[in-house]
């Protein structure tokens, strides 16, 4: 049986793997904050010419949702690597800025 997914277990594998094929000197903050940024991009990209209708419908086509499941994937593993180089706890920073929004933007 497989384990649980948690942050913290991914943030390890994504670590693991980078030193593995010794990527360490090039996961800089300033070189994942670009990798974020391109790869957010590609996802994107796939909704560019899309009417909202097509969008909300992109999940349907098998192909098109393999390629939004990767980008989405890849956001993610850039985002998890640079909060573990910054020393940010992901789901506490999202609980945090949660709450500040609450506040900002009652409920009417």
């Amino acid at each position: 049986m497989t384990e649980p997914l948690d942050v913290a277990g991914l943030q390890r594998r994504l670590a693991e793997f980078a030193a593995a094929r010794n990527w360490q000197p090039y996961h800089t903050p300033k070189n994942l904050a670009a990798a974020l940024s391109v790869e957010a991009s590609e996802l994107v990209e796939i909704f560019q010419w899309l009417t909202p209708e097509e969008s909300a419908r992109v999940m349907a086509d098998a192909d098109t949702a393999a390629r939004v499941t990767d980008e989405v994937a890849d956001v993610l593993a850039y985002l998890l690597q640079l909060c573990e180089v910054l020393g940010i706890d992901a789901l506490a920073a999202l609980d945090a800025k949660i709450d500040r929004n609450e506040r900002r933007f009652p409920a009417p």
